[in-house]
């Protein structure tokens, strides 16, 4: 999962307000329902030694959310009298929550957001260019239009039987790739900052196949080729919504069992592993997994990708912050050492989370059946610690 959106939450030292709630409104007496767990979440904001200005600033916030299209849950963070983030949830939270701590209680949200919903940057290709869309949410954002080489052509004229007609097919030929190299290097350009972790080609077989040849490298891993995106009928659409869809899931599924497949591989056997300049030990690959190891990762920037299973007991397990999200220590003394001058507690999930949304990481939440670290915390590094 992308955690662009928690950037909000890097700018401000805290101490923080977390809520999280259920805001569906799928019975008759939701709006009742709904005032009273509102009312819950302050009130236990207050117990938990909130501030009066976040503690106002939620109540305010939560007043003002629409009576109608609600998600089935919301969580949100506050801190100097402003709330900073509303992240709407795919799943009710089963209780109201609210706590107030050095850092933002942002743990629980991999389990509540729902990274099955695709999020993909999708180009209808044809031979004059493509239409850019980003699709999220099964909604569709319009993102412009990438215009290729204009030639004119023939027109009404009858195609020549004579030479001329290689040189006039050439042309085409050349103005189709040219097209295509255009539109590829504009999707190159695009997708570091769309947000979006699939890159759907459709449009004709043949278009699509030019634009896929001429992507970066590092970009074919995360492309694939669909028909039926470019259809104006409510049927096709459908259709090709059903199977973007299933193109997303298996794009997941596979970028997980990849993620842990490097892992697993790079934490290395016993006895391979060596102690950093703190003394902890680190695995001798892209990979390093427990507290100790993982925390030095992120203090130097190494962390790829953070794994995080909740039926483990390290992602709750307190560790040492500071200001900064590379603060970060197993003991108080570490944070001395680094020179802040009043350390605090937080679970090891949140402040992670901080350093791996600072150094732009991804994190995925690795469910229960699957092989994930031990303890239920690890991480890929982006080179070798």
């Amino acid at each position: 999962m992308d955690l662009a959106f928690l950037t909000p939450l890097l700018d401000r030292p805290g101490p923080w307000a977390s809520v999280y709630l259920d805001t569906s409104r799928a019975t008759e007496d939701a709006a009742r329902r709904r005032a009273l767990l509102d009312r819950a979440a302050v009130q236990r904001l207050a117990v938990a030694g909130a501030d009066a200005p976040s503690c106002a600033a939620v109540r305010g916030h939560l007043a003002e959310a629409p009576a109608a299209g609600s998600p089935p849950g919301r969580a949100l963070f506050a801190a100097d009298g402003e709330v900073a983030l509303d992240v709407p949830l795919a799943f009710s939270p089963p209780d109201v929550a609210a706590t107030w701590a050095p850092l933002p209680h942002t743990g629980p949200l991999l389990g509540l957001l729902d990274d099955a919903v695709p999020a993909c940057l999708v180009a209808a290709v044809d031979r004059t260019g493509a239409d850019l869309e980003r699709y999220e949410l099964g909604r569709g954002e319009p993102l412009g239009t990438v215009e290729g080489p204009v030639w004119q052509g023939r027109g009404h004229r009858a195609p020549p039987v004579d030479r001329y007609e290689w040189h006039y097919r050439h042309r085409v030929e050349d103005t189709w790739e040219r097209t295509a190299g255009i539109v590829a290097e504009h999707l190159a350009r695009t997708w570091p900052h769309s947000g979006a972790q699939l890159l759907v080609l459709t449009g004709g077989a043949r278009e699509r196949r030019a634009v896929h040849d001429r992507l970066p490298q590092q970009l074919h891993s995360a492309t694939v080729e669909l028909e039926g995106g470019t259809g104006n009928g409510g049927t096709s659409r459908e259709a090709f919504d059903r199977r973007l869809a299933a193109a997303w899931k298996e794009h997941r599924s596979r970028h997980l069992a990849e993620l842990l497949d490097a892992f697993h591989t790079g934490v290395g056997r016993p006895g391979e592993h060596r102690t950093d300049a703190a003394g902890t030990e680190t695995a001798p690959g892209q990979a390093a997994q427990g507290i100790p190891a993982v925390l030095s990762a992120a203090r130097q920037h190494q962390i790829a990708a953070l794994l995080l299973q909740t039926g483990g007991h390290d992602p709750e397990r307190p560790v040492w912050t500071g200001p900064e999200p590379e603060h970060l220590g197993v003991h108080r003394a570490d944070l001395r050492d680094m020179g802040v001058r009043s350390p605090a507690q937080a679970p090891a999930a949140d402040a992670l989370l901080r350093a791996a949304t600072a150094c732009a990481a991804e994190a995925l939440l690795v469910p229960d059946t699957a092989p994930g670290p031990p303890g239920g915390l690890g991480a890929v590094l982006r080179w070798p610690a």
